[in-house]
């Protein structure tokens, strides 16, 4: 994406941080829009987000940051939508009709709209009346804190106009980011949308004192019951070992940065949902997820023992330890 292409990220999280900080080393300015206005004068200040992920630095200069969304927007001719699914719909309910008509959008959100249970790309398409070209997703497998510690990482761009993905490839590439190419725009942000509840599960297994052996088996079906999901909602071919999926699914399962992942160690230990939550500084989102799959899937009746057991756990408050028997059972 040349430097004519103004890019702006939508969200000043952890990962919104994490991707200015990687698209402010090849882009002249880059919009930011930042909810809280003593956020911006901290970031001027200091060169770093004092919420999320400090460690990144930035250069001041290179960062047009606005509290008001609409001129971050407006001044936009590529967006990339950074915020927590929970709180998108009243992100995006700011905007005119026609406001975001004639932009390309990139979804970083890994989550379902919960107002309407659908993907941000399904959201975009009959709601804001986006087009399929004009829509990507941004996924990993990559983790915000690996990114702000300058640590070799991987990003997989989708879009169906595969020279639109070039471009964003190219604004997100550097000395230690590399990207891959897909077209799979439905398959890649449901993979990463289940990732999550999967990585819920394995920190649920975690808390409960199951060990390695236990968790690698779990992935390993996680993986099938994502691509009997995918396939049932967008049957397309894929190769469902690819980083996008495979590779995603295991850092969240497994890395100490994973919010999913600590969120269900939580629980497992005996920690409410509300109180993980309040421990937390950061969403995590497979716990919204997995109610929206849960409800998707009641149509599809696509084999999902892992979300299923996950639902129980979070939604219908039953007990961890014996969901966990039980799944295990299910999972040789």
């Amino acid at each position: 994406m040349s430097n004519a292409q103004r890019i702006a990220v939508i969200g000043a999280g952890s990962w919104g941080t994490a991707l200015v900080k990687l698209l402010a080393t090849t882009q002249d300015k880059v919009g930011w829009w930042v909810r809280k206005p003593a956020t911006i004068d901290h970031i001027r200040k200091y060169g770093h987000n004092p919420d999320y992920i400090s460690a990144a630095q930035f250069d001041p200069e290179r960062l047009a940051m606005d509290s008001d969304i609409h001129a971050v927007v407006k001044n936009a001719d590529v967006l990339v939508l950074a915020v927590p699914s929970a709180f998108l719909k009243g992100a995006l309910d700011q905007f005119a009709t026609g406001e975001l008509q004639g932009k390309t959008i990139y979804s970083a959100v890994k989550g379902i709209v919960p107002e309407t249970n659908q993907i941000v790309g399904e959201y975009l398409f009959q709601h804001w009346g986006i087009a399929e070209n004009d829509f990507g997703v941004i996924c990993g497998p990559c983790h915000a804190e690996e990114v702000a510690m300058e640590r070799l990482s991987y990003l997989t761009i989708a879009c169906q106009d595969q020279q639109k993905a070039g471009a964003m490839a190219k604004a997100l590439s550097g000395r230690f980011l590399k990207t891959t190419l897909s077209d799979d725009i439905y398959g890649t942000e449901y993979g990463a949308i289940l990732k999550n509840v999967v990585a819920v599960c394995a920190g649920i297994s975690v808390g409960l004192g199951y060990g390695d052996n236990f968790r690698a088996v779990l992935v390993s079906r996680a993986i099938q019951e994502i691509a009997r999901f995918v396939q049932a909602v967008h049957p397309i071919q894929r190769d469902i070992n690819e980083p996008a999926y495979l590779g995603d699914l295991l850092v969240t399962a497994y890395s100490t940065f994973s919010r999913n992942r600590e969120f269900g160690t939580m629980v497992g230990k005996g920690y409410s949902v509300k109180a993980a939550q309040l421990e937390m500084n950061m969403v995590a989102e497979g716990y919204y997820a997995v109610k929206c799959v849960h409800e998707i899937n009641q149509k599809l009746k696509a084999d999902m023992p892992i979300t299923e057991a996950t639902y129980r756990m979070l939604y219908e408050k039953m007990a961890p330890s014996m969901e966990m028997r039980l799944l295990s059972d299910r999972l040789a």
